[in-house]
């Protein structure tokens, strides 16, 4: 065992310098017309192991022989191995003679990383082997071929039939066993849970099966999951239930969704970011939510065009329901453009004059609502600059089904619009048209471009949200 400890503990550590997207370019390239055409013309065999991995085995080998090379033909003089992978993924190895060892830990590792499961079954893993073999004649012939092998993990544990919840620096939790933050089923063997974070860097945590949940440390422990490596942040990673199970940690202060897949046995931890939506008199008061855009780089500032009737009544709400809403009151309103904003009796914002209207949001500590007028801008080589101008302002309509028009492009380019509003930059507050439909940055990388010509122009529908380029 300790030979077997040492093999796989340098195999593991080796392990995390390989890749599943390597482009391997420092390789030999012998001259080849066809590598399955190799194999036949000089009676190269490429065989595998034929042993199966059981990681449960008490008496599996601390290492096997993955592959190995052979020919019956007198021209060739030698066999090399150039490249090795698992699925995909270059492994580390031992080459002795035409043979290939791999410890069988690192098959397990590397399995899971390329499958990013645990799941308890045999899984048939393809090995690829790119060699070459040495001729009498000086010339060298490379070939590929690919074999199975076949690899089961260590046994997983039963699923909970009471779920599964959280301890730690989560929801305020602060590691009362009394008091568990509960996931949510979401489908056969998933599980969701939405939870807050306080510090500014580590947030610990552990997962723990519902089975004698909310009693003591105890009943807790004997349920308890963990991670492979103490204070790991990874946003991806694996469930560790061994009995030197380490303790995750989430960084940093803000909202997460936490998913639980025990079919894996991983989790994935996602950052949610602040949302914000429209609804009121013509929505059906939460039968339909407008979905506002976030300003790039800001976590409370959101944007939107939009068509307000004469006396309609809205608020917002940061989800598409009910709960966190807001309207008049407690609502700083900054009216630019004579919407003439009153609030209900019950305190709901109010619309005293029909049109289009740019909307600009602030939900953070402090509620506010700016109200300015539509203008949408080219800016860029489109435009013939990239500054902000009247001569690159979109015509507004009249209507509310009516469409804004561009001025005429200045030249052949990449297209980029933007709304322009004081204390952010274009790009926080850019859009594109992609197929006919309007998709906005938010808070996302920088779009894919759209080249058009010098003489066109794009007409947007914000109410269809549609656009079109002619």
């Amino acid at each position: 065992m300790k030979k077997y400890m040492l093999f796989g503990g340098v195999m593991c550590a080796m392990l995390g310098l390989s890749s599943c997207d390597e482009s391997f370019n420092d390789w030999a390239a012998p001259s080849v017309n066809d590598p399955e055409a190799a194999l036949a013309a000089y009676g190269i065999d490429v065989t595998g192991s034929g042993i199966e991995v059981n990681m449960n085995d008490a008496e599996r080998p601390d290492s096997i022989r993955l592959t190995s090379l052979s020919s019956t033909n007198e021209e060739v003089v030698s066999l090399e191995y150039d490249k090795v992978t698992i699925n995909g993924c270059k492994i580390p190895y031992v080459i002795k003679g035409k043979d290939v060892y791999v410890g069988t830990y690192a098959i397990d590792s590397l399995a899971r990383l390329s499958l990013q499961s645990q799941k308890y079954e045999t899984r048939e893993l393809t090995v690829s082997v790119d060699a070459h073999a040495k001729l009498k004649s000086g010339s060298s012939v490379a070939f590929t071929k690919e074999v199975i092998q076949k690899e089961t993990p260590i046994e997983t544990p039963a699923v909970d039939p009471n779920g599964y919840y959280l301890l730690g620096q989560v929801n305020g939790n602060e590691w009362n066993p009394e008091e568990p933050v509960w996931f949510a089923k979401v489908a056969d063997g998933i599980y969701e849970v939405t939870v807050t974070t306080e510090n500014e860097k580590e947030n610990w945590y552990k997962f723990y099966g519902g089975t004698d949940a909310g009693k003591d440390w105890d009943s807790a422990n004997a349920h308890q999951m963990g991670c492979d490596v103490n204070g790991d942040g990874s946003l991806f990673n694996y469930l560790n239930w061994s009995a030197n199970l380490q303790t995750p940690v989430i960084n940093g202060k803000g909202k997460w969704k936490v998913r639980l897949d025990v079919n894996n046995w991983t989790y994935t931890i996602n950052e949610v970011k602040p949302d914000l939506f429209l609804t009121g008199s013509n929505y059906g008061w939460g039968d339909k939510w407008l979905h506002l855009v976030p300003f790039h780089s800001s976590e409370e500032d959101f944007w939107t065009i939009i068509y307000l009737h004469e006396g309609e009544q809205f608020k917002f709400a940061p989800q598409a329901d009910w709960g966190g809403d807001f309207g008049y009151t407690g609502t700083t309103i900054n009216d630019e453009a004579g919407a003439n904003i009153t609030s209900s009796s019950d305190g709901n914002l109010v619309v005293g004059k029909a049109g289009w209207y740019l909307l600009k949001v602030q939900n953070g500590s402090t509620k506010a609502l700016t109200v300015l007028q539509p203008n949408v801008y080219l800016i860029g080589d489109a435009a013939g600059e990239w500054n902000i101008a009247d001569s690159h302002k979109f015509t507004v309509p009249t209507t509310e089904d009516g469409v804004f028009e561009s001025p005429a492009f200045a030249a052949d380019a990449e297209l980029r619009m933007c709304v322009s509003v004081d204390g952010f930059e274009w790009w926080q507050s850019e859009f594109m048209v992609f197929d006919g439909k309007i998709e906005y940055r938010g808070r996302g990388i920088d779009q894919n471009r759209v080249n058009v010509k010098a003489g066109q122009k794009v007409t947007l529908n914000f109410t269809a949200g549609t656009g079109e380029i002619k």
